[in-house]
This record gives C-alpha cells, sequence and structure tokens, in this order.
C-alpha cells in the first residue's frame, strides 16, 4: 500500500518536473568506468567544500558588519561571543584552504590522465573558469576580517592593476571604488563575495557537470567506455553511479571529513598558512606589515610576480607574467598533441616533463610565502621559465610521442 501510495506519488511529479528522468540520466543509469581510484574522489570533495563555504558564509554574514570601523571587531565578536561562532569562523577559513587543496589535486588527476582531452575539452575550460571564480571569491573573502595583512594583501594586489599602460589607473580607482583601499572596498568585495560569485560559481559548477555527464567521465586508462556495450546497450566496463560510487565516495566523504575537523578544532592557523598572525591586528593604513604575502593558494603565482624584474620601474611585465600562468592552462586541450590520454601509457619523457612541472609549482609556493633572497629569486626565475616552457616542450613532445599501446578494455 506505501509502495503504491510512492508510486502514485513519483508519478505525480514526474508528470509536472522531470525527477526520475534526472535521476536516471544523473545517477542510476550514469555508467561511470569501473576502475576509479583514489584520485577520483577529489571531484566530489570540491563540491563538497563548495557547499560548506556557502553555508557557514550564511551564517557568519548574520553576525559580521561590512564596515571599515566595525568589521574587525565583528569578526571578533563571531569568534568570542557568538555560539559555534568561532567553529563556523574556522571552518570557513579553514575550508578556503581545504578546498583550493582538492581543487589542486582535482586538477593534477586531469593532468595525470588526460582528462582534458577530446571530447571534454570544454569541462577543462567549465574548470579553469571555475578556478578563476575561486580565485576571485578567495581574494575578495580575504580582504572582509579587515586585519593587517587582509589590508595591505588588497592593497598590493590592486594596485598591481595600476602597472596596466593607459587603462591602469582609472581601472584601479574602479576596482576600488575609492582613491585607497577604503570602506567603499570592503563594502564592494563583501556584495560580490557573498552573492555575485557564489552564484557564478553554482551556474558554473552546474555546466561543468551537465558536460561531465554528457560525454562520460575519463579513467585512469583514459579508454571511453562507451565504445564496448552489451546487448541492452549498457557499457561493459561501467557501472551505474549510484548506489556504487555514492557509496564510495560516502567512504572517502568521512575520512576526508576526519582530517578537516581535525584541522578546524586543533590547528585552524596552520603555523600562520591557513591564518596568518598579521591578520590578528587591525587594519592600520599608516603601518605596513614587514613582509606582505598572499595566502598560500596564491603563492606560486606571487612568486612569478616577484621573480619578473621591472621594466622602466613599471611591474607590468611581471603582471602579464602571473595572469598568463593562469590564461596558458585554458589551451592545454590544443597544447597537448598526446595519442593516448593516461599517464600509464605515455612516454618516460612525459612523465618527467609533468614531474617537473609539479615541483616548478610547489617551489614556487614555497618561495611565495618567504621575503626576498637571492637565492629565492633565482629558483622562482628558473621556476617561472620551466613552467611556461613545459606547455611549448608538451606541444612538441606529445606530437613526436612513443607510446605504449592502450588496452581495449579497462584494466582493475
Amino acid at each position: 500500500m506505501a509502495d503504491a501510495k510512492k508510486g502514485a506519488f513519483m508519478t505525480w511529479v514526474d508528470d509536472r518536473f522531470p525527477f526520475t528522468e534526472t535521476m536516471e540520466y544523473h545517477m542510476t543509469k550514469y555508467y561511470a568506468p569501473k576502475n576509479f581510484n583514489f584520485w577520483y574522489y577529489f571531484g566530489v570533495l570540491s563540491m563538497v567544500m563548495l557547499v560548506i563555504q556557502i553555508v557557514t558564509g550564511i551564517f557568519l554574514t548574520m553576525n559580521y558588519k561590512p564596515d571599515g570601523a566595525k568589521a574587525f571587531a565583528s569578526v571578533e565578536y563571531i569568534m568570542r561571543d557568538v555560539n559555534f561562532g568561532d567553529i563556523l569562523r574556522y571552518m570557513h577559513s579553514t575550508g578556503a584552504s581545504f578546498f583550493f587543496i582538492v581543487v589542486y589535486l582535482h586538477m593534477f588527476r586531469a593532468l595525470l590522465y588526460g582528462s582534458y582531452q577530446k571530447p571534454r575539452e570544454l569541462i577543462w575550460v567549465f574548470g579553469m573558469v571555475i578556478y578563476l571564480c575561486l580565485m576571485a571569491e578567495a581574494f575578495m573573502g580575504y580582504l572582509l576580517p579587515w586585519g593587517q595583512m587582509s589590508y595591505w594583501g588588497a592593497q598590493v594586489i590592486i594596485n598591481l592593476f595600476n602597472t596596466i599602460p593607459f587603462i591602469g589607473p582609472a581601472l584601479t580607482e574602479w576596482v576600488r571604488g575609492d582613491y585607497i583601499v577604503s570602506d567603499i572596498t570592503l563594502n564592494r568585495f563583501f556584495a560580490f563575495h557573498v552573492i555575485a560569485l557564489p552564484l557564478v560559481l553554482a551556474a558554473l559548477v552546474f555546466l561543468h557537470i551537465v558536460a561531465l555527464h554528457h560525454v562520460g567521465s575519463n579513467n585512469p586508462d583514459g579508454i571511453d567506455i562507451k565504445k564496448n556495450k552489451d546487448e541492452n546497450g549498457v557499457p561493459k566496463d561501467g557501472i551505474a553511479f549510484h548506489p556504487y560510487y555514492t557509496v564510495k565516495d560516502t567512504f572517502g566523504l568521512s575520512v576526508f571529513l576526519t582530517f578537516f575537523f581535525m584541522v578546524v578544532f586543533f590547528m585552524p592557523e596552520m603555523g600562520g598558512y591557513f591564518l596568518e598572525h598579521a591578520n590578528f591586528i587591525p587594519a592600520d593604513p599608516l603601518k605596513t606589515p614587514e613582509h606582505i604575502a598572499p595566502v598560500w593558494y596564491f603563492t606560486p603565482f606571487y612568486a612569478m610576480l616577484r621573480a619578473v624584474p621591472p621594466i622602466a620601474g613599471s611591474a607590468f611585465p611581471g603582471v602579464l607574467v602571473m595572469f598568463g600562468a593562469i590564461i596558458v592552462l585554458f589551451f592545454l586541450p590544443w597544447l597537448d598533441r598526446g595519442k593516448v590520454r593516461s599517464i600509464r601509457y605515455r612516454s618516460a619523457m612525459y612523465k618527467v616533463l609533468l614531474g617537473l612541472f609539479v615541483v616548478s609549482f610547489v617551489v614556487l609556493g614555497y618561495y611565495g610565502i618567504q621575503p626576498p633572497s637571492f637565492w629565492g629569486t633565482l629558483l622562482s626565475r628558473i621556476c617561472t621559465f620551466y613552467y611556461f616552457a613545459y606547455f611549448a616542450l608538451l606541444w612538441w613532445m606529445s606530437g613526436n610521442e612513443n607510446t605504449k599501446p592502450v588496452p581495449e578494455r579497462v584494466t582493475s
């Protein structure tokens, strides 16, 4: 009787909204490769972190005041007087770092298994736009605590627009909304951080998933499972995403959240890498911190900016390199001309190139946090050169690559 009522109710819903059809297309009849491994957790974890950031952000805005005279005090009020306010604030600040951790690992998995290659170019492009919006969201949110590092970090980054020829000064003033970083800037960044960019991110994630489910997921072998189907049209090497991968992802999520809350409860500042010590001091426009550096997830690009020497006193070449390092990633699907996708079947040269690319990115991230030094600048310049050289070498090498035979069916 209960089943009959449930069936009648779902029929009523489906006549008015394609609920069952949508669930089948994206979950119960969406067949994913059966050989997903550890690296395929990070897509789901990215979505979970987005939800955590939105939910905690909603609760934080209930007590936060986007006012230059009250912002820092309101954050302190949240931390000290609001029930569970310290947990919410640390979940949000730690969540920002964990969000970038899982996004960087998600991007690295795409590099490992060629998930950006045909026919998944648009998935990669959507993902890169998400990454760009995420950086803007994090940067604007970083100003909101109105601490010393927030204020001066925003001052440094916004002033980079001033180096752009002809339109630089006007563009900088437009971004700030004032002649200096002020209360107006804070309100503007608050509006973008809380309303505009989350809506854009949610829409982009939706497009990213729709594009993924349209062409199908890649796998560690880089084989299209749609080429081998049984008499019912089901891929022989595929299994339904629900319930098989929803159960598997639930286990991965439980492990991930264990580590996440360990950091939230016991080391939310992570020695100053997640929350800088200077940000616990109210913003003072008259006192510059001894060393200004962005949060760790921006530091590879900040190191590139510092590594490029100014020309005629202008830092514009460094700004071009910094933004160029992000823009070049959009063209990766067309720069890689490899005949196979997965690193398992690519040449040793590709593995060396990719390994050095990752090392250079990590080294840049480290020196982006450190104060300028001779050896730091030298290594940053070498790594910046290789960062861009990787894409040129990839284009040349992938067109002449000796690859291993790719199996007809996926391997376990």
